[in-house]
Formats: C-alpha cells, sequence, structure tokens
C-alpha cells in the first residue's frame, strides 16, 4: 500500500508543474507541440526513476557533507547516457528539445526528489515515487503542449484536425502562449482544488451534526470556513 501511495501521489497531489510549480523552464519551452511534451516527459521519467534508485541504494554510503555534489554527478551520468540514447535513436526529438535535454540536470525536480525523499526512504518506494512524479510531470507537459499545438497550429501529434477554414492562433506555440495557458490551467487547478474543499467541509458539518446536534466546537468551525470559501 505503501508503494501505490507513493506512486498515485505524483498523478494530482503532487503534479510538479501544476501542484508543486517546479520545472516549469521546460514547461514553458518544449511544449510547443504534445511530442515535445511526451518526449521531455520520458526523458526525465528516464533520469528520475534511475536518480532515485540509485541514490536510495547508496543513501547510507554518501557522505552527508558532500551529499548534494553526489546527487548531482548521478545525475550528470544518467543524463549524458539519456543524450547518448536520444542521439542514436531519436535524434529528431534530440534536436527539438535542444539545450534542456543536458539541462535536466539542473531540474530542481531530479534534485528535489533525491534530497526529499530518495535519501531518505527504501529503493522500491523511492523507485515509485520517481515513477509517480515522472508520469505526472509527463502528462501535466503534454497536455499543456496539446493544448498549444491545437490551438495554436490546429494539430495534434502533426495530425491536421480541423479545415482549411480554420484560423491558428499563433500566439499560442509563442512565448506569450505557454505563460497563458499555463495561467489558465493554474487557475482552474485552484477552482478544482477550492471546490473540492468545500464539499468535504459541506460533508463533515453534516457528518458531525447527527452525532452532535451542530454543538461541538469543531462543527462551528467547519461551519464558519465553509461559508468564508
Amino acid at each position: 500500500m505503501a508503494v501505490i501511495k507513493e506512486f498515485t501521489k505524483g498523478l494530482w497531489q503532487e503534479m510538479p508543474p501544476f501542484r508543486l510549480l517546479l520545472g516549469l523552464c521546460p514547461t514553458l519551452a518544449v511544449t510547443t507541440s504534445a511530442e515535445n511534451g511526451l518526449g521531455m516527459g520520458a526523458a526525465v521519467i528516464f533520469v528520475l526513476t534511475l536518480s532515485n534508485m540509485l541514490v536510495s541504494a547508496l543513501r547510507k554510503y554518501i557522505p552527508k557533507t558532500v551529499r548534494i555534489a553526489c546527487f548531482i554527478v548521478i545525475a550528470a551520468s544518467l543524463v549524458v547516457a539519456l543524450e547518448l540514447l536520444m542521439q542514436a535513436y531519436v535524434y529528431f526529438l534530440y534536436e527539438q528539445l535542444g539545450i534542456f535535454v543536458p539541462l535536466i540536470v539542473v531540474n530542481c525536480i531530479i534534485l528535489g526528489r533525491a534530497e526529499a525523499f530518495a535519501a531518505k526512504h527504501n529503493v522500491p518506494d523511492s523507485i515509485a515515487d520517481a515513477l509517480g512524479i515522472g508520469l505526472g510531470y509527463t502528462i501535466a507537459l503534454t497536455f499543456l503542449g496539446s493544448l498549444r499545438e491545437i490551438l495554436g497550429n490546429g494539430t495534434w501529434f502533426g495530425m491536421q484536425l480541423f479545415g482549411d477554414s480554420f484560423e491558428p492562433f499563433k500566439i499560442m506555440v509563442q512565448a506569450p502562449g505557454a505563460f497563458i495557458c499555463l495561467g489558465l490551467i493554474l487557475g482552474g487547478m485552484n477552482w478544482l482544488a477550492r471546490w473540492q474543499n468545500r464539499r468535504k467541509g459541506s460533508e463533515f458539518v453534516s457528518i458531525g451534526c447527527q452525532v452532535c446536534g451542530g454543538a461541538c466546537a469543531a462543527c462551528a468551525a467547519a461551519r464558519k470556513n465553509d461559508k468564508e470559501s
């Protein structure tokens, strides 16, 4: 159950770009298409999973005074291997992602999960954490890339979706479009989170009042928070 919990948290509760606001530079830069978003997410999954696994396996042997340097060396080694693999098998994607592939080394998600989780937990949990966070990051980038590609080019994964009469919003595949789409997504997710909190608060009040008649301090506080929200 612990492994499942660590995996699923990255799919919504701790989704890096939309919930934790981590890894925003590549999120904004490479998501001009769904293909780019998917490719960048897959690259991060590769580095993050192996990095978490190695950090967790070696955590008892890495001196605390140099742990950050060791984490960076591990991530850098994996990124070099990733670059060679991409150049050999998916060179077109490597060219499209450009400088952001080697910059995975300094991606705050990689170092953050190594320091905050992998260095303190066992290998299975660390792998589950990496896969969940990485998959959540991939979903976020692919969704943002899809939105920008559809609105900006009228295509999705290169496939034409609309007829000749469609007038694309070219701004969506430019730098301002990345900020516009990200802002709209963050606003929508905040609204959804607020709605969920209101619903939970209402359910708590309803259940509590059946027991105490609404006289306890907890029920009063829940009612007050529900009205304020």
